[in-house]
């Protein structure tokens, strides 16, 4: 699990950091919340962790580590899982920004790994407002382009928590990671406009709502490199002097 955090030192940022006009970093978010019983505690912040990875490997950011804890009261009624109000999380990542430019890092990106983190658009809208640069990764359209590059069978609607896309990613990034059970897991709930009101345990059981039986390790490799190719127009936008 030692990937989790980076390895850099403050010689390794000082080298990146005078080869590019302006300096990246992106940020990890993920969460601590149930994730049926086959996934871990921890799968938004290690999916999270695998995309922040995927794009540190192809363009010259400065990788943090990541939010490990977040908004995830929709999944209360399962053991284990453990949230921050959205206010405190808003705080937290216009905290780190602000600490990022007083050292010449202007620009971040924020990787969400937790669907239910609405907050971090808000962040995003409002920093940008502000003429801060930052940005909110992946959007829903980069999901739907490595969902149909990967092979991905189940829709982002019914691929909601639990499924097809975070079992491939955690296949193929941390398989030590899973237990039996996601073979025989698939749940479908596409109707959930209720879901603010009830939170999860209004719509599944068992935590899941997707098809895992359906993931692998292969389509895990090609979802990450899908969203690495989709970052480089966020990188170019937030790097532009226009």
């Amino acid at each position: 699990m030692s990937d989790l955090v980076p390895a850099d030192t403050t010689e390794d940022v000082r080298t990146r950091a005078a080869g590019v006009s302006r300096q990246v970093a992106v940020l990890p978010v993920g969460s601590f919340e149930q994730h049926g019983g086959y996934l871990p505690l921890a799968t938004d912040t290690l999916v999270a962790c695998a995309v922040a990875r995927e794009i540190a490997g192809a363009y010259p950011v400065h990788l943090l580590p990541p939010v490990t804890i977040s908004c995830s009261h929709e999944h209360a009624a399962w053991p284990g899982t453990v949230s921050i109000s959205s206010v405190t999380l808003h705080a937290v990542v216009r905290d780190i920004a602000a600490s990022l430019r007083r050292s010449g890092v202007d620009a971040l990106v924020v990787v969400n790994g937790h669907g239910g983190n609405y907050v971090l658009g808000n962040v995003v809208q409002e920093s940008s407002a502000r003429g801060e640069r930052m940005a909110l990764f992946p959007a829903a359209e980069d999901w739907e382009a490595a969902r149909e590059r990967a092979g991905v069978v189940t829709s982002l609607l019914t691929d909601m928590h639990a499924g097809e896309i975070e079992t491939s990613i955690l296949l193929h990034a941390h398989p030590e990671m899973l237990r039996p059970g996601y073979e025989t897991s698939d749940f479908v709930a596409d109707d959930r406009r209720h879901l603010l009101t009830l939170g999860m345990s209004g719509y599944t059981d068992s935590g899941v709502i997707g098809r895992p039986s359906l993931g692998s390790a292969e389509k895990g490799k090609e979802l990450l490199a899908s969203l690495a190719d989709s970052f480089g127009a966020y990188f170019s936008l937030l790097t532009s002097d226009a």
